[in-house]
């Protein structure tokens, strides 16, 4: 899917993405640097197919301190057998790799936020090159893209996993049914706050099945975390008939986010006190949070309460807290 406008991408693969069976290799990227003239970046990668069928495309470290992806796709990485595959897994555990190995949000080398950063440019920064890879190589090979993501060091969130409200219906469809057969404990259609660059868009407006979480945060993964995202992708897998086997599903509380009153930012820096904990049932008015003054004591905090009746979904996690951070966020059930 070259646009004819853009250079070939710079990167390679040390994989050959039709060859049957397993292979684990890289995306090379070339990256001069003080410490290697003639260095490259080198994401790993794993493929594996078994003939012809669906193809999925597997990704996790979107952003690098998000590490349920990775943790699930290391492990499936790992164990997959291709003679119980129809098609083809394309497995990429740490999309912005500089930025995973450096347990960043962003890459160490240019400050690039991948999910911010589509469709890319095969001559821009080092992000920008791996996203335009992703846009117009791998994408375009998959019918199904499943992109694993947490809050990171800054953001702790029910575990969930999310598909957004489409102008192509019969696309929202489908993406709906993967949504169903990942089968986390929450499932939200995602109301985002900053779309533009976002890999999300990216795969949805190549007609492309997309699909992803929110499994935690605080800069880390837990045992549950880590189960959720393993089960929920081999279900979706299951689900796409790419992997033999049967789904197994759970009890998914269907979520949804209908406007900007779903999110509250801070308006103030100072020390951050939550007032309820996630998935709290909470009503329009409920005092959900303080931020106190650093600096002094004897002086009254200021108080944020709930914009609506909801569930409470995600909130700020550091104890400091700065004006402009998202501070909390109620989701509602859907119907």
């Amino acid at each position: 899917m070259e646009r004819p406008e853009m250079k070939p991408s710079p990167i390679s693969a040390t994989v050959d993405f039709d060859k049957d069976g397993v292979q684990h290799g890289f995306l090379r990227l070339p990256y001069s640097r003080d410490d290697s003239a003639w260095g490259s970046v080198m994401i790993p990668i794993t493929v594996a197919r078994n003939g012809k069928g669906p193809t999925a495309l597997l990704t996790g470290a979107n952003h690098g301190d998000e590490y349920e992806g990775p943790v699930a796709l290391m492990d499936l990485a790992y164990r997959i057998d291709p003679a119980k595959l129809s098609g083809r897994v394309i497995i990429v555990p740490a999309m912005n790799y500089p930025a995973f190995r450096a347990a960043t949000r962003t890459s160490p080398i240019d400050r690039g936020n991948m999910n911010r950063s589509f469709p890319g440019r095969p001559d821009g920064t080092v992000t920008e090159k791996i996203a335009d890879y992703f846009e117009r190589i791998l994408a375009p090979m998959a019918d199904l893209v499943v992109d694993i993501h947490a809050g990171g060091k800054t953001l702790d969130f029910l575990p969930f996993a999310c598909i957004h409200h489409l102008p192509d219906k019969a696309l929202e469809k489908r993406c709906r049914a993967a949504l169903r057969a990942f089968s986390a404990p929450y499932s939200v259609m995602l109301l985002e706050i900053d779309s533009v660059g976002m890999f999300d868009n990216s795969v949805e407006a190549q007609g492309r099945i997309f699909l992803s979480t929110e499994l935690g945060g605080g800069g880390s993964s837990s045992a549950r975390s880590n189960a959720i995202a393993k089960r929920g992708l081999s279900n979706v897998l299951i689900h796409a008939g790419i992997l033999k086997g049967e789904v197994e599903t759970s009890l998914s509380i269907m979520l949804d986010m209908p406007d900007g009153d779903c999110f509250t930012f801070s308006e103030h820096d100072g020390l951050f006190e939550i007032c309820a904990d996630l998935g709290a049932e909470v009503k329009q008015g409920d005092l959900l949070a303080k931020i106190w003054p650093v600096d002094r004591t004897g002086v009254a905090p200021v108080d944020y309460h709930a914009k609506r009746d909801g569930i409470l979904t995600a909130r700020h996690f550091p104890g400091l807290i700065k004006s402009g951070d998202c501070m909390l966020v109620i989701a509602v059930r859907e119907g």
